[in-house]
């Protein structure tokens, strides 16, 4: 298993309960094929430049380990989640 940080933009249109919705199926998806080390919420930021004629969302940095193949379907449900305006997945430094 490989050590993965996804950072996940969420929509500022939900309501909280989409919110804790989208960040559960977010959170199972990754537990069911690894494990999560950690997920932090930044909140509500403004974004750098303007996606879906959006300029703030809420940020998530999950932290996990999974192996390589999940990444490309983990990155094929967040495209298809209606609430999710950007993320990016990338896999991390192995300390040597």
């Amino acid at each position: 298993m490989n050590a993965y940080e996804a950072v996940i933009i969420i929509t500022k249109k939900v309501s909280e309960e989409q919110l804790e919705q989208v960040k559960n199926k977010v959170s199972e998806l990754i537990s069911s094929n690894g494990e999560i080390i950690s997920v932090d919420d930044w909140g509500s930021k403004k974004l750098a430049y303007e996606i879906k004629k959006e300029q703030e969302g809420y940020y998530f940095l999950y932290t996990f380990n999974t192996k390589p193949e999940f990444i490309s379907e983990f990155e094929r449900i967040l495209r298809i989640e209606t609430n999710v305006l950007k993320h990016m997945v990338i896999k991390k430094e192995e300390n040597k």
